[in-house]
């Protein structure tokens, strides 16, 4: 099943089309990389995927056990290694608010967050990093 439409725009920008809904993306190049750095680049798209698939799984682990999560921010970096040129380290840094969770509680909801789809995929060749706030 496709699930996107991907167009070179030159300038080593990409639009990034999805076809269910319409919505577009566009990368660019870091500037670390010959681009102006002035949108996402694929790396960064993996990335905020990480934290993205995690924090949906948590919603949806919190939702079936009937805990409390109503507001979640993450701040994500992206640590390039050399030597190939690819994504070596994503740290992840949940900050969750108004959720008071216990230990128990939140040692479980770590447990969800490195069991999504983006971090099983990721996890033979990246170093991934949660922290919870």
């Amino acid at each position: 099943m496709k699930i996107s439409e991907v167009s070179y725009l030159g300038n080593l920008r990409t639009a990034c089309k999805h076809l269910k809904s319409g919505d577009t993306i566009i990368t660019d190049a870091p500037t670390d990389n010959n681009g102006k750095g002035e949108a996402f680049s694929p790396t960064d798209l993996v990335a905020t995927s990480l934290a993205s698939c995690a924090m949906t799984i948590i919603g949806i682990y919190c939702e079936n056990n009937n805990i409390r999560f109503e507001q979640c921010e993450a701040n994500v970096e992206k640590i390039m290694g050399t030597q190939p040129r690819k994504v070596d380290r994503i740290v992840v840094e949940f900050s969750i608010g108004e959720n008071k969770w216990d230990s128990e509680t939140l040692k479980r909801i770590e447990q969800v967050a490195a069991s999504c789809p983006v971090d099983i995929t990721l996890k033979n060749s990246v170093e991934i990093e949660y922290k919870f706030i």
